[in-house]
Parts: structure tokens; sequence; C-alpha cells
């Protein structure tokens, strides 16, 4: 394991392949060389390290790296530095925040970075009001789990009073309120729709609002920086793999399809880190992605991403995620 380790580190450091020579000195294992090649030589046949050329040294293989991940991962207890005092600065707008954390990452990592908005998942309706602002218009007001609120103008033909409207909000809250967005189906439309009476076509109007605000939530949005740093890496820089990685970051399609995969439901809140193939996209096969889910408030998450080569500093990667996370949610809980 010291002299996988040592492999990795040295080949994260240089990008160069590693020589038996290089680990007896790069380790305090007082191992001779010839002993080092043996040991090298079993860790290639279990597919952790490869020989790129034949009298080349080794590189760690995918499997290697995964390894290295795993471990470093689970014996990780250390509390890590902060990031610069900026992050806890107050903000006015959270976008401002988010971008600004972004940029940070990329500077103190030398990768490209992304950062998604959070979004509201698993929806779960918490409250209805309908209340009068003009004669023929409503106020509806809905409350989405994490405390989202959205209002909407409803026209109605119709001039409620306030007792129809009392009847109205205890008879969408009593069947509403707890559900999530897909439970809503078209049974329980029916049934509200029969209990209101001629007032049907408000339901009608309420559930369409309530959908409405929901999906609104559902466009994400997400902030990039420091894609220029992939040119500082021989293996992603030549022409191609450099072209697909900037469009991807300039497009952003296939990042929203890296945020679905990390917000998806069967995972929790914490960081993934994908390794050459185990990208979920495409165009980063040559990479390594890790991310991180973050989250502002009950069901409120988006995903922080990091983007490098192979050989990327994990320690360091996941020292700053962690800490954007915590920073991320002292600022959520003072604001």
């Amino acid at each position: 394991m010291k002299i996988l380790q040592a492999v990795i580190r040295n080949y994260l450091e240089t990008g160069e392949p590693v020589g038996s020579r290089t680990i007896s000195k790069y380790t305090d294992l007082n191992l001779s060389s010839a002993t080092i090649r043996n040991e090298m030589a079993d860790l290639e046949e279990m597919g952790y390290i490869l020989q790129p050329h034949t009298s080349a040294g080794r590189i760690p293989s995918d499997a290697g790296y995964r390894l290295y991940v795993d471990l470093m991962m689970a014996e990780k207890e250390r509390e890590v530095d902060e990031l610069k005092e900026v992050l806890l600065e107050k903000e006015d707008r959270l976008d401002n925040l988010l971008k600004q954390t972004a940029k940070l990452l990329a500077v103190n990592t030398n990768y490209a970075t992304m950062i998604s908005t959070p979004s509201i998942y698993h929806n779960k309706l918490k409250f209805l009001q309908l209340s009068r602002v003009e004669k023929n218009q409503l106020l509806a007001v809905i409350v989405i789990e994490g405390n989202v609120i959205k209002n909407t103008i409803l026209d109605v033909d119709e001039v409620l009073t306030d007792e129809t409207l009392l009847k109205l909000n205890i008879l969408l809250n009593s069947h509403l309120n707890g559900m999530a967005v897909e439970e809503i189906n078209l049974p329980l439309i029916t049934a509200l729709k029969r209990q209101a009476g001629i007032h049907s076509e408000i339901i009608s109007e309420v559930i369409d609002a309530v959908a409405e605000a929901i999906k609104a939530d559902e466009n994400l949005e997400i902030y990039t920086s420091g894609a220029n740093n992939i040119f500082k890496y021989p293996e992603l820089a030549d022409n191609q793999r450099a072209s697909e990685l900037i469009n991807a970051f300039e497009e952003k399609k296939e990042l929203t399809e890296l945020v679905r995969e990390t917000l998806s439901e069967d995972r929790e809140t914490g960081i993934q880190v994908y390794i050459g193939k185990e990208s979920p996209l495409e165009n980063m096969e040559d990479c390594s992605i890790v991310t991180a889910t973050y989250e502002l408030g009950e069901g409120m998450k988006g995903t922080i991403g990091i983007i490098g080569p192979k050989r990327m500093d994990y320690d360091k990667v996941v020292d700053n995620l962690r800490n954007v996370m915590q920073q991320l949610d002292a600022v959520y809980r003072k604001e």
C-alpha cells in the first residue's frame, strides 16, 4: 500500500511515469530497488498500476486511483483550513456568493470548477393561501418545502365573498398540505372540484399555479470558472479533448446532466468522486470529477463540481469542497 501511495503521489506531482529508484528515494521503506520492482509487478498484476511503455515507469490505473481515494476519504477526519474570509461575508444575493465560490475554488485548486444554484427536490406543498387583490383577482401564495414562496395572480370571473375564500382555503389545505406534486393526481383534483361546486374552475387554476411554481425551480443556473486551467495539464490539452471540455463548460448541457446525477434521490448530501470512465459524462472520461452536494435548508440542494486530470490532488480538492459546504451552511444559517 505504501508503494502504491508513493506511485500515485509522485505521479500527481510530476505527471511522469514512476520508476522503482524514484520510489526508493521517495519513501522511508528502506527497500532495495529490486524489491520495489517486485512489489510494483504485483501491483500491476492486480490492476492498480500500468506500464505505458516498455522500460518506462508505472502510472496509476483507474482502479489504483479508486483505492487511493477510498482510503484517503475513509481516514480523513481532521478539520480543514477555512477558505478566504470573503466566503463568510454576507452577500446581497446568493448567486453572487455562488459565482465567487466557483472562482475561489478555481484559484485554490487550479482546476475547472462549477456550482449550481440550489433547487427544490422531492417537493412537498406546505401551505396555500388565497386572498383577494382586486374585484376579479386573487393572490395565490404557495409555500413549498424549504420555505420557498411563490406568488401568483389568478383572474376570476366571479366576486368571491370572504366566507367563500375561507372555505376554499380550508378545502385546498386540508387535501394538499404535505403532498408531493406527483401525488396530486386526477382523482384528487376531481374530488376537490366536486367539493368546490360552482367554484371548481378556481381549483383548476390553483393546481396549475402550484405546478408552475415548482416547475420554475427546476430551471438550473450553473456558474463556472477556471475552464482554461484545463490547458495546464498535457493529458487534457490536445485540441480535441480541450475543445470538448471547454464546450461542455460553455454550453453547460452536460454540466446540467452532472447536477441531475448528483442530486438524484439515491444519493445523500456529501462528496462523490468519479474517476475516468466512472464519469457520467462521455466527454469527461479522461478526467476525474469530484462533486459535493450542498444543502441550504429542507429540500434545497445544489452541486459543486471540480474537474481536472485523473492525477488531481484529491486531498486538496476534498478539503476545499468540505470547507465550501461548511461555509455555505454557515452563511445560510446566519441569514
